[in-house]
């Protein structure tokens, strides 16, 4: 399923903004985009994402921007200063110089001036923080989503239901029709026929159209997708092949069809079930 979150922090270290971002894959394919401050959390990241998800296309992304406006500790560097102004002087006496040099282009000179190094501790606290509160979020997207494709295919469920209903009430009716067509042609036929063989090719006949069995199989198929929605458990694959016996069902229904409005009951039964395979495949 797809899915979004993103949780941002403030702290001494900067501003952190994690986002990520979902989208339906048949496996669980996790891609990070980490500054190097915290690049080593990396496989930390991924088993906490391995602890919530399941399938899907994930990635996830943690943006660090320094506050150029902290009081960071400024140190200077006493040798490479010395070393500066004494090249500096020697400059001087070589040119007959006089000005004196200007103090923040000695400070700009590398090496002259370096930032005390922070403490790393806080911000990976921080990003651990901030990614588990994405996580939750992307969890809850996806579980809102979730609860409207389990509405969606229930609704695609009931409708299969109604058709298979519709098909047996039709098939009943087809059934007698056909046996009555049947002796209504001997009779007209005006020849006399072995009773006993009659009936052995009444029953082969009906066999080739009997779709009690289908319409049995396709109730039973409704009843699993129904109890797989109920789970709290990833159930896309356990769907999708159910997805696949529906179809099978559908395609036998309409093969056997001898009427015209058995056909299109059968014809709307695989559009509602290539509706739920659809959206099947963005289910975990």
């Amino acid at each position: 399923m797809t899915g979004y979150a993103r949780a941002e922090a403030q702290g001494p270290w900067g501003r952190l903004s994690w986002e990520l971002r979902g989208v339906n894959h048949r496996y669980l394919d996790l891609q990070f985009k980490l500054p190097d401050e915290v690049r080593g959390l990396e496989n930390e990241f991924r088993a906490l994402a391995l602890a919530h998800l399941a399938r899907g296309k994930v990635e996830g992304g943690l943006r660090l921007t320094r506050d150029t406006t902290a009081n960071a500790a400024l140190e200077v560097d006493d040798e490479r200063l010395a070393q500066v102004s004494a090249a500096l002087d020697r400059i001087a006496q070589a040119l007959t110089a006089t000005a004196l040099p200007d103090p923040l282009r000695v400070l700009s000179f590398p090496g002259v001036t370096r930032e005390t190094p922070q403490d790393p501790v806080p911000l990976m606290q921080a990003a651990r923080q901030l990614f588990r509160q994405a996580l939750a979020e992307f969890a809850e997207t996806k579980s809102r989503e979730g609860e409207r494709l389990a509405q969606f295919i229930a609704e695609r469920c009931d409708a299969v239901e109604a058709l298979a209903s519709q098909v047996r009430e039709r098939y009943a009716i087809v059934r007698t029709q056909w046996l009555e067509r049947l002796r209504q042609k001997a009779r007209d036929l005006q020849v006399e026929l072995d009773p006993a063989r009659i009936e052995q090719e009444l029953v082969l006949a009906l066999q080739r159209l009997d779709v009690e069995e289908e319409l049995s199989r396709l109730a039973s198929h409704l009843v699993e997708v129904r109890a797989a929605l109920s789970r709290q458990e990833p159930i896309g694959r356990r769907l999708d092949f159910l997805m696949q016996e529906l179809n099978r069902e559908a395609n036998t229904l309409s093969s056997k069809s001898q009427d015209a409005e058995m056909t299109r009951s059968a014809v709307d039964m695989k559009v509602a079930i290539e509706q739920m395979r659809e959206q099947v495949q963005n289910i975990e």
